[in-house]
């Protein structure tokens, strides 16, 4: 067996140990995402967001955490992972104290933005710290523990933001992370060797990193800003104007001036790869908008309570968990493009049937059909969409591909998240506004007009599912042959792969 090239401190960590501390660093990442979106309308509420700026409590933690996340797997390589895990959890669970006691829009943004950079450092330590103690078999199976919990992550969120948003506070969907988080760091001090590559050559990306960032805030936040300054006002041309210069510099940065990439450009010269990202940037858009619009729908619009709307989501995350055991099991013989086109025209189907939402819609046929249909689909997508961005890449970089295909999702996401809730919102205005009475108008008019603004969102959803639909015939079948071998030189290194094209669906 080929000797690991890692260098371990000498003090032994039993490999429970390694797995818990992973795994729960994995599921708070993933939690904190979907715990969030049963809050919203109580975090609203309490700080006056708008309509249109509420979605920055989701934007502001996944914008960072997508521009910080390859750079944050560097990191680990670079320092350590027990340094980086600590690091890590350290900033996201104080970043989730403050933010717990956040007055007011900017403070809570702003935690939540720093959460996101912790989540950026947390979640690639997390992996590492598997792949670095684990061999052969008892690698798949941790893997798989990784992998589940972040399901798990997704599918507690919505309950436990709920209960707690309903018998506490919208606050402890923040404070739940500090507990956890301080036992965790205890537990990593304790027991937690060091390990790190000796001697490393490659530097930490910054500048990418930063570019990437904040031209990728600016794009959102100018598409976001649409609602008062129309697309031809000198505001949203000048801060589209500071995006597009902003993400310029990063290409600029990536092709000629860092000495070791955050992104390497050429990877995109693979089809399988580019196919799968372009796919992802889509699916990622759309699939944001579901959570976040049928939290509020399901609170603003129907009147369920904060615990009624979490235990809502249940069904839809379970299934989730079965696409993905279905997907896992049919990529090998089917390949990997069947796969796309089956779960990109599912979940164009399901979001076009939420479309139909209306003000006094039923739970069952028009909201929790649909929605397993589409989390169905969401299911299905992950490990075909990993298996191609990493189906055309070396070995030695198909972490690098899996972080890449991971930064496509929640870029995806950041971004169709702002144009959908610009374009919800202003739908909703209109339909007031044939009411002609935007001021005052009655709960049954306000719900009226909220229905038709997220089903609105819905539509443009499926429109992107069926535009991901097209996308799936850019990448190739990339059918497993069972005589197919995974040794040799120029081997896929599947396990970690997939795993981490599942994080945090």
């Amino acid at each position: 067996m080929q000797a690991s090239p890692w260098r371990t401190s000498a003090r032994r960590t039993p490999d429970w140990v390694v797995l818990t501390l992973a795994c729960i660093g994995q599921f708070m990442v993933v939690l904190d995402v979907s715990i969030v979106n049963v809050a919203l309308p109580s975090i609203g509420r309490a700080l006056h967001y708008s309509a249109t700026d509420l979605q920055w409590v989701v934007n502001a933690y996944v914008l960072t955490f997508a521009g910080f996340l390859l750079l944050g797997g560097r990191a680990a390589d670079l320092y350590g992972r027990r340094r980086v895990y600590l690091v890590g959890m350290a900033l996201f669970s104080l970043a989730s104290l403050v933010g717990g006691f956040a007055h007011d829009t900017t403070w809570l943004t702003t935690a939540r933005a720093v959460q996101g950079l912790g989540g950026a450092v947390l979640s690639p330590a997390t992996l590492t710290l598997i792949v670095t103690t684990y061999r052969g078999p008892k690698l798949a199976r941790a893997l798989g523990a990784w992998s589940a919990m972040a399901a798990a992550g997704g599918a507690t969120g919505a309950l436990l933001g709920g209960i707690l948003t309903a018998e506490l506070s919208w606050r402890w969907v923040l404070f739940v992370n500090v507990p956890i988080g301080a036992v965790t760091m205890l537990l990593a001090l304790w027991r937690l060797s060091e390990s790190q590559l000796p001697e490393r050559r490659r530097a930490l990306d910054l500048a990418g990193a930063v570019t990437v960032t904040a031209g990728l805030a600016l794009l959102a936040y100018a598409i976001v800003g649409t609602d008062v300054s129309p697309w031809g006002s000198a505001r949203t041309l000048g801060l589209l104007l500071a995006a597009v210069v902003l993400l310029g510099a990063f290409v600029l940065v990536e092709l000629r001036l860092a000495a070791d990439p955050l992104v390497s450009l050429r990877l995109f010269r693979s089809r399988p790869l580019s196919g799968a990202n372009a796919v992802m940037l889509l699916v990622g858009a759309a699939f944001f908008s579901m959570w976040y619009f049928l939290s509020l729908y399901l609170q603003n619009a129907l009147g369920y309570s904060a615990l009624r709307a979490g235990v809502a989501f249940v069904p839809m995350t379970v299934m989730i968990i079965v696409g993905a055991q279905v997907s896992s099991r049919l990529v090998g013989p089917l390949g990997a493009r069947p796969l796309l086109v089956a779960g990109t025209a599912l979940g164009a189907g399901g979001f076009w049937w939420l479309a139909g939402i209306g003000p006094t819609s039923h739970y069952w046929p028009t909201i929790a059909a649909p929605g397993c249909l589409v989390t169905l689909a969401l299911g299905i997508l992950f490990t075909p969409l990993a298996t191609a961005a990493t189906a055309g890449v070396d070995r030695t970089e198909a972490g690098l591909a899996s972080g890449v295909l991971n930064t496509s999702r929640q870029v995806g996401g950041s971004i169709g998240l702002a144009a959908l809730a610009t374009i919800a919102t202003d739908r909703t205005h209109s339909v007031l506004l044939s009411a002609g009475h935007v001021a005052a108008a009655g709960a049954a008019e306000t719900q009226r007009a909220l229905a038709a603004g997220y089903g609105r969102a819905f539509e443009l959803a499926a429109v992107l599912m069926a535009l991901a639909f097209l996308g799936a015939f850019i990448v190739p079948a990339l059918r497993r042959h069972p005589s197919t071998s995974d040794a040799g030189d120029g081997a896929r290194a599947p396990g970690p792969t997939v795993a981490l094209g599942l994080e945090q669906a």
